[in-house]
């Protein structure tokens, strides 16, 4: 029987298909596993487009290169001294150059703190080896307070002082190495002018004679000079999650009158640990001070290293405790939330005392807290805390990291 025409043409289209579908499949099966990743990579490939980041990350991206370029205009929430309360304020940055500027700006607290100054910042000399800070300007707080001297002293013995400051400065900071050591000089020539306080408590005056407190209703010249050398790591002084920091510095007051020129020496450490790629940080800090009067003369109260405050002992009140000798220190459990905001939990312990030998750990004065910081990569513009002590509650916004 014949097979019909049509019939062994479909036959032969049907063997010519199946071929070249086994020669191509033949053909497309990579020879080697090299290939076979290379013949995946470009399937994959095909679909690839750019990230697209969403609305709300396009502005948070807006909001972070402003922060770290810098803004002509910006807020400026330092108080003239700690213990102000609320602050607000004003600057105008100008750029001379492609990183240096000069900023003129001001801020005014709840509680009259006046602060107004201009200052030339040139941060990256000697091929990003050395950064120069010239400043002046004018400060005056009202209500600065004063519990007396020693770590044993009452918060019922609150009384409170006013004193106006002119000053002008210039700060050089070097890396020699351009990583880990740092040097820096500085010398500022200022006017310290104590007046009676204002405010609800009693103003110093009425409880101290100048017999029994130095430098009290004093107008008092100095020429400050400092030195400092350490070694420096972190990313940046004003926000860091890893590296550490290890400095001495030597401060000189000399008094024209040589009636209140004293010297000082501070020593401060500071780590952070990074934990789980530095989601999770441990800070650790620990911070003295030492004052020496010179000759006959004396150190003026309003000049004594003191503990308490929004970046010391943080439970207790600015200015809380004062002595020639301080020591602070302080441990940190910082999280971050995310690229704008971390949180903290915090413990703050500290005293002073009249000799540096008794800087021990009896009669350590305890608190902590919880704290949220809002940051840029390079600072810390808003720190909100709060911290208790067996004073009280205390509540901290800052401008400034803590450490």
């Amino acid at each position: 029987m014949r097979t019909p025409a049509s019939w062994r043409l479909f036959t032969v289209i049907a063997l010519i298909s199946v071929s070249a579908t086994s020669a191509g499949a033949q053909q497309a099966e990579p020879p080697t596993r090299e290939a076979a990743i290379e013949q995946e990579q470009g399937e994959k490939a095909k679909s690839l487009h750019p990230y697209i980041p969403s609305k709300t990350e396009k502005l948070l991206n807006r909001a972070d290169e402003l922060l770290v370029t810098g803004l002509r205009f910006h807020p400026f929430f330092e108080s003239a001294y700690s213990g102000g309360g609320f602050t607000l304020g004003a600057g105008y940055a100008q750029h001379i150059g492609t990183f240096n500027f000069i900023d003129v700006r001001g801020s005014y607290t709840v509680t009259n703190y006046k602060r107004i100054e201009a200052e030339f910042k040139a941060p990256r000399l000697f091929n990003r080896r050395g950064e120069l800070s010239v400043l002046g300007g004018w400060r005056e707080a009202t209500e600065v307070g004063f519990y007396g001297i020693g770590n044993d002293t009452s918060v019922d013995d609150k009384t409170n002082y006013l004193f106006r400051q002119p000053y002008g400065s210039a700060h050089l900071k070097l890396f020699p190495t351009r990583r880990y050591l740092m040097l820096g000089g500085g010398v500022e020539l200022s006017e310290w002018s104590q007046r009676h306080g204002e405010g609800t408590v009693p103003s110093v005056e009425t409880v101290y004679t100048p017999a029994t407190l130095p430098g009290l209703g004093a107008t008092v010249r100095y020429l400050h000079s400092q030195g400092t050398a350490g070694f420096d790591w972190r990313t940046t002084p004003g926000y860091t999650r890893r590296g550490g920091y290890y400095a001495v510095t030597f401060h000189d007051y000399s008094d024209n009158d040589k009636e209140f020129g004293f010297q000082q020496v501070d020593y401060e450490a500071i780590q952070h640990l990074p934990i789980l790629r530095e989601a999770w940080v441990i800070s650790l800090r620990a911070l003295a001070h030492t004052a020496y009067s010179k000759s006959d003369q004396q150190i003026p109260f309003f000049m004594l290293p003191s503990a308490g405050g929004g970046s010391s002992l943080r439970g207790f009140s600015s200015w809380r405790f004062r002595d020639k000798n301080s020591l602070v220190m302080q441990a940190e459990w910082r999280i971050m939330v995310n690229r704008f905001m971390d949180t903290a939990v915090f413990y703050d312990t500290g005293k002073v005392a009249a000799r540096s030998s008794d800087l021990d750990f009896n009669g350590l004065k305890n608190d902590y807290g919880f704290g949220v910081r809002f940051h840029t990569p390079i600072s810390t513009p808003l720190r909100v805390e709060v911290a208790r002590s067996n004073e009280g509650v205390s509540f901290v916004f800052s401008a400034n990291a803590v450490f």
